[in-house]
């Protein structure tokens, strides 16, 4: 078979859905109300034809710029070749979830922000986490066992 260069090409395995997972599409996923600013992932649904983003795109997250009626408009990053593009897409909301990337960060401000009210200017800088602690491992008391394979015998 020659190599075809599709829309859809090699996406057999990526949009399809998971096992006990087929059928029309909840309609909780299609009221959900996003807003300009909002960060989003794109998830293919590979049951909802209209509104579906190019292979590439799924699994990318993107920030909301525009809502209409039937899609919403997402900017991606793509890095092409040496360079990284915003690319502005419509996607429908079927294949969007709301993103969860920026939740630590938010908190962090609200914590930050009532350390900061207590004077507790210390506790504001992040600090990375530190190497484990060097120990020495106790071999006394263990058995050593050596394993080998069978050994191979040539029978005519």
């Amino acid at each position: 078979m020659p190599h075809h260069k599709g829309y859809r090409a090699k996406t057999r395995d990526l949009f399809s859905k998971p096992f006990r997972r087929h059928g029309p599409v909840p309609l909780s996923r299609t009221m959900v109300a996003f807003q300009r600013g909002d960060y989003v992932d794109i998830k293919v649904d590979g049951s909802v034809h209209k509104g579906m983003p190019y292979k590439f795109y799924h699994g990318k997250t993107g920030k909301v710029f525009n809502v209409s009626v039937h899609g919403i408009g997402v900017i991606v990053n793509k890095q092409v070749r040496n360079r990284i593009i915003k690319k502005r897409i419509n996607v429908r909301p079927e294949h969007l979830t709301k993103s969860r990337c920026r939740e630590e960060f938010l908190a962090r401000v609200i914590d930050n922000e009532k350390a900061r009210n207590e004077g507790r200017t210390s506790e504001l800088k992040r600090e990375a986490a530190a190497p484990s602690e060097g120990h020495f491992v106790v071999t006394k008391g263990t058995e050593v066992i050596d394993q080998h394979p069978p050994v191979y015998k040539f029978i005519i």
